[in-house]
């Protein structure tokens, strides 16, 4: 006896679910190699056990779509099975992000560690010199966790330190102002989100990307917060950001301390280094350091980076 599914009572939701003619149900036939069946008010599945399981999945999602109105077309369910698929793949995957334009792989084991914190922990530091994936891989996860439902929004946000320029001479409203500023954030969202998505989560309000500024005063629930170039915030400025989380809310706070823009340059006074200190060894908190041997940009920006060091510390300290 196969596996059963209680339908719903109305037949005009039970014709979103079967589809035209029941094409629905001979798309799930075909793709999975499932017997699906309709009698008194169950939907009776027979199978092997993974595939049962892979249709069931679907099923209940559509389910769950037409109760909010919503109706399935062939595509759609598609790319339900894909995404199903993809799930049972990402539980195993280690160090693998699945974007809805890439799948991105870590490309050191430093990498495919601090994919795996940014998993399994509501707050995580990434530290690390630029080019070694702290930012990307954090969009990457953010994105990943929007596209499974994980999270309701994305929010990315920067300090507003200028590393020599002043954005109150620049041309334009805050927006234009601010846009440029936060380029490198657009960039990686464009390898991974189409044109069209990014335009309609930004109009939805599922994504936004904003000053650091601009978070004060706000409760961020059911979010994935990026504090990008964090390393150019102050105490005060990092303990406002983090008691932002919400219910059921990640962090992932970024930044490379061998570029402190603030006043005077003073590492020291960067609220990174304040927090990554404190709030070292509390459970749910986890913290990386990305290295030289991480940067995976051209190779003379490792060999740049690897000069300045040693033109730094020229005793290793």
């Amino acid at each position: 006896m196969g596996t059963e599914i209680h339908l719903p009572p109305d037949v005009d939701r039970q014709r979103l679910l079967f589809g035209p003619n029941d094409s629905h149900f001979r798309l799930l036939k075909a793709e999975l190699g499932v017997n699906l069946v309709a009698r008194k008010g169950r939907l009776i599945i027979d199978g092997d056990e993974a595939s049962v399981s892979r249709a069931i999945t679907v099923v209940e999602r559509m389910l769950e779509a037409i109760d909010k109105g919503q109706a399935y077309v062939a595509e759609e369910i598609s790319t339900l099975m894909e995404r199903h698929s993809e799930d049972a793949e990402r539980t195993r995957a280690s160090g693998v992000v699945f974007t809805d334009r890439l799948r991105i792989t870590a490309r050191t084991p430093n990498q495919a560690t601090y994919i795996n914190l940014i998993r399994d922990n509501s707050l995580v530091f990434g530290v690390g010199p630029a080019g070694s994936g702290k930012t990307y891989l954090a969009v990457a996860c953010a994105v990943e966790a929007l596209r499974y439902g994980e999270v309701k929004r994305i929010v990315l946000t920067r300090p507003a330190v200028e590393a020599g320029e002043h954005l109150g001479f620049l041309p334009g409203d805050m927006r234009e102002k601010v846009d440029p500023y936060l380029k490198p954030i657009y960039d990686a969202l464009d390898d991974m989100i189409s044109r069209r998505q990014l335009m309609n989560y930004t109009e939805a309000g599922i994504l936004e990307v904003a000053p650091l500024a601009y978070m004060r005063g706000r409760t961020l629930a059911r979010s994935f917060v990026i504090l990008d170039e964090a390393q150019n915030t102050t105490p005060g400025q990092m303990k406002m950001l983090l008691t932002r989380l919400g219910e059921q809310s990640r962090c992932v706070v970024t930044g490379d301390l061998t570029q402190v823009d603030l006043a005077g340059g003073d590492r020291h006074s960067s609220g990174l280094v304040h927090a990554t200190r404190i709030l070292r060894g509390i459970d749910g908190i986890g913290m990386m350091a990305l290295t030289g041997d991480d940067i995976v940009r051209h190779r003379l920006v490792r060999e740049i980076v690897r000069a300045y060091d040693r033109d730094e510390n020229p005793d290793g300290v």
